[in-house]
């Protein structure tokens, strides 16, 4: 009987894929932060919350919550912050009373229409430091990490 075993698999955190895209995703989480957090006063997941309402009319706190990804505490939580800056309103639902879509309201949209161009450049300005065929490739295999997991129609 041997008294070697075989030899342990290494893992290289910073070369660890799953590692490096989450290390990325919160470092991109930041540097998109300097506009909505700092001009807008802004959290991250109010962010969040006001961009899905705002390109979805009529969505639930359970839609955002399976869009984003986000946990239904925090999406609660940011839209009660929401709704006390009178950004987002519930509406009442003629077929169910228990889901209440949300909408913006006037100053909700006026504050989307602000940020999103905003936001739009900023990411533009993260990409720039990729070729055009690196932004496609990036894009493309982004998409295919997507479908794998199954968070196409998101």
């Amino acid at each position: 009987m041997s008294t070697r075993s075989a030899p342990r698999a290494a893992l290289h955190l910073a070369r660890f894929v799953p590692f490096r895209l989450n290390h990325l995703a919160v470092a991109v989480s930041q540097y998109l932060a300097v506009i909505y957090r700092d001009r807008f006063a802004l959290e991250i997941p109010e962010w969040r919350v006001i961009a899905t309402v705002g390109a979805r009319r009529g969505c639930t706190a359970q839609q955002i919550a399976a869009c984003t990804r986000m946990h239904k505490t925090r999406v609660s939580r940011a839209l009660l912050q929401l709704r006390r800056r009178g950004l987002i309103a519930r509406q009442a639902s003629r077929h169910d009373r228990r889901r209440q879509p949300l909408a913006l309201t006037a100053a909700g949209r006026r504050l989307y229409a602000q940020l999103v161009p905003l936001v739009l450049r900023r990411e533009r300005q993260l990409l720039g430091c990729l070729s055009e065929a690196e932004r496609r490739a990036f894009g493309a295999a982004l998409a295919r990490l997507e479908e794998f997991l199954g968070l196409t129609g998101s």
